[in-house]
C-alpha cells in the first residue's frame, strides 16, 4: 500500500484502475497529498502493476482474480481501519476503482466518493450512495451510452454527474487518452468536493 501521511484530520483513499498501483497512482496521490491530507492507496491486485499495452490481460486479471466484490471488501476493511482516526474520509476511484468506490458508498463509512469513469456502475443501479458522489465520465465511451446512464445516476440523492471532453483515461497523464484541460477542470472539482 501507497501512504502519504500529512497529519491531517482528512484522508482520501485512493482507489486504482485494473492496471495496479502505477505512475498515474502515484502521481494522484502526491498531488492530492499537496493539499495536506493523508493518503493511502491500497494494491488490490496485489502484484506488480500492469502496463498500459496489457490492458485486456489486466482487465482479465482484475474480474478473474479480484472482482468488485472482493475488492470493495478490502476498501471496507480500510475504510474501517482509518475511519476513527480522522475527521473525515473520502474514497477516489479510477475506472474499476469507481466501481469499487460506488459500493463502498452504500455503506456509512465514508463521507464522500469521487469516481473517474467507473463504467461498470451500470452494473450496480441498484445501490444509492450514503455519502455524496461526485462521478466523473468522458463524452464517450465504447461500450455502452454516457449519457443514458448520467440521465440513470442523477435521479439518485447525493450524486452529481460531471462529464469532460476526451475518453476513458482522461485524467492520465502517462496515457495516450490524456486530456490536460478535461483533467485539470475535473481536478478542481475533486478538490472543491473534499
Amino acid at each position: 500500500m501507497l501512504f502519504i501521511p500529512k497529519h491531517s484530520d482528512t484522508a482520501i483513499i485512493v482507489l486504482h484502475e485494473i492496471y495496479g498501483v502505477n505512475r498515474h497512482m502515484q502521481y494522484i496521490c502526491k498531488l492530492l497529498s499537496e493539499n495536506d491530507v493523508d493518503v493511502y492507496c491500497p494494491d488490490l491486485l496485489e502484484r506488480e502493476c500492469f502496463d498500459y499495452a496489457d490492458e485486456s490481460k489486466a482487465y482479465l486479471h482484475f474480474i478473474e482474480n479480484v472482482g468488485f466484490e472482493q475488492a470493495s471488501l478490502k476498501a471496507n476493511r480500510l475504510l474501517s481501519d482509518v475511519r476513527e482516526k480522522y475527521k473525515k474520509v473520502y474514497l477516489i476511484g479510477f475506472s474499476v476503482g469507481a466501481t469499487v468506490a460506488w459500493l463502498c458508498g452504500k455503506e456509512k463509512l465514508v463521507d464522500g466518493i469521487v469516481g473517474y469513469y467507473g463504467s461498470r456502475i451500470r452494473n450496480y443501479m441498484d445501490i444509492s450512495p450514503q455519502c455524496r458522489a461526485l462521478l466523473f465520465f468522458p463524452e464517450e465511451e465504447k461500450s455502452f451510452n454516457v449519457n443514458e446512464l448520467a440521465a440513470m445516476l442523477v435521479k439518485k440523492p447525493n450524486v452529481e454527474v460531471r462529464q469532460f471532453s476526451g475518453q476513458h483515461g482522461f485524467s492520465d497523464p502517462f496515457s495516450p487518452k490524456y486530456n490536460e484541460q478535461s483533467a485539470e477542470k475535473a481536478f478542481k472539482k475533486v478538490l472543491d468536493f473534499i
